[in-house]
């Protein structure tokens, strides 16, 4: 039996990786199987069901058009409770069995500044699991859990493992590697480091499936569609994608044969998931948070917020990715229309809350490199100037304690946050921010866009709010 042993028993885990296993087994190759759990004592009550259901679940899928089906997904054979010592996962992961070990953990999950290099300085849970793997002990962050599972792995000679990272982080593979790489200089562990070196592949991928926060709504529709009352089920969009760079360590299982897109490289298919999707995304829910709306589609649906979004994908992002020199393989002007098609659909009900997080990673990550590569072609940046424009006041209306909900950034220094919006000029605080824009800190380019923008942004809050 191949193992694939995954971080993070969230909802996107769940409604992606595990879908297209749970096809190929269907399929009649049984030949692999996913062991689960995560590395920090969280959804007990959803990992304590798929314990009970044996790693079963129920997923809904709704497409734009309304159309709901409802699937058993059983791939996941192995749920691993949480203990504080990862003794599970660090036995699953020392297993020779074990092939590949994948990970969810979110873009800022990974703690790496605008240079790739990880930010010890802003993160206490990074620098306590480096005190902790100095001590030989694990920790949560997920380099303090590959370091306890990767160690155990080289003393038990289990042989060469993939790191497969299934986040939407842009070259997710190199970046994550490049993270473990340096936390094991960081705790002096130089023999795990040449071993890590030598007998582990770290492919890039692009994932991609709207997969909301599942309600009790969602639970509600299973039992009654189905007949089984899952505390476990969620709920996601339709559409799936997932390409991955063919590098793996000690197999994989064939994913080609259900819609998985093994390449060369994965870089044209993420930058424009990337720029066309996750930042239009964030455009969508900061605007949509700055003038009520609780939902993506509310925002998608209306005229002004999904012009904005057009605007910034047709006028500065398509003229970069597809060039005379380097032409992009994908239908930009498509993709965008099935993008926004995507985040019209109002029954996947996807929360302003959920995608709006992380600015302080999306701005740098998602959003920056369109600002360089078309200030490098001497081009406009009208366009996307106006999404930072929007995180900025939505920076602004959080700061006021005006946002009606939890807003989440791990990337994000409150206290750097907070005097950003007590400056005497906000946008040149805000465009000075080193980890936020790199190189292009202060650019009087950058800071005069900015506030053309944000003048626009005002006129379009207050043009919309009601009196």
């Amino acid at each position: 039996m191949n193992v694939i042993l995954h971080l993070g028993l969230g909802s996107f885990h769940r409604a992606h990786l595990a879908v297209y296993l749970h096809a190929l087994r269907q399929s009649g190759d049984t030949s692999w199987h996913i062991a689960a759990g995560n590395t920090r004592p969280d959804m007990a009550e959803t990992v304590a069901a798929l314990a009970a259901q044996g790693g079963a679940y129920t997923l809904e899928t709704i497409s734009p058009q309304g159309e709901h089906r409802y699937e058993r997904i059983t791939a996941i054979q192995e749920v691993i409770g949480h203990t504080p010592d990862l003794a599970g996962l660090i036995a699953r992961g020392a297993h020779p069995d074990t092939r590949i070990i994948s990970f969810t953990v979110t873009e800022a999950g990974y703690y790496l500044d605008a240079k790739n290099q990880l930010d010890v300085a802003t993160f206490a849970d990074l620098r306590a699991d480096i005190d902790a793997a100095r001590q030989g002990r694990p920790g949560p962050t997920i380099y303090g859990a590959l370091t306890a599972i990767l160690r155990a792995r080289q003393a038990a000679g289990a042989g060469p493992v993939t790191l497969l990272n299934c986040d939407n982080l842009r070259h997710n593979g190199d970046r994550s590697r490049a993270g473990l790489l340096q936390f094991l200089d960081l705790i002096g562990d130089a023999d795990l480091k040449a071993w890590v070196e030598a007998n582990t592949a770290s492919p890039n991928a692009m994932v991609d499936r709207i997969t909301p926060r599942p309600t009790p709504a969602v639970r509600a529709r299973v039992l009654a569609a189905t007949g089984v009352d899952d505390p476990a089920a969620l709920m996601g969009e339709s559409f799936i994608q997932w390409v991955i760079e063919d590098r793996f360590a000690a197999g994989r299982p064939g994913w080609e044969a259900v819609g998985v897109e093994m390449v060369q490289s994965v870089d044209a298919y993420e930058e424009a998931k990337i720029r066309l999707l996750n930042a239009t995304h964030s455009c969508i829910a900061w605007a949509g948070t700055l003038i009520g709306f609780l939902y993506i589609h509310e925002g998608t649906l209306d005229a002004e917020i999904r012009q904005m979004a057009f605007n910034y994908v047709t006028d500065d992002v398509i003229p970069v990715l597809d060039t005379p020199e380097k032409p992009c393989p994908l239908n930009l002007a498509q993709y965008r229309d099935v993008v926004l098609d995507r985040f019209s659909n109002p029954a996947i009900q996807d929360t302003n809350q959920r995608v709006a997080m992380d600015g302080f990673s999306k701005i740098p990550g998602f959003i920056a490199p369109t600002f360089r590569e078309r200030l490098a072609r001497g081009e406009t940046i009208d366009s996307v100037a106006m999404l930072p424009a929007l995180f900025l006041a939505y920076l602004q209306r959080w700061h006021a304690g005006q946002i009606p909900y939890t807003y989440q950034d791990q990337a994000m220094d409150p206290a750097v946050a907070h005097a950003i919006c007590d400056a005497a000029d906000p946008v040149a605080a805000f465009c000075a921010d080193a980890p936020l824009w790199g190189p292009l800190a202060g650019d009087a380019r950058l800071v005069d866009a900015v506030r053309r923008a944000s003048a626009r942004v005002a006129e379009f809050v207050a043009r919309r709010t009601p009196a």
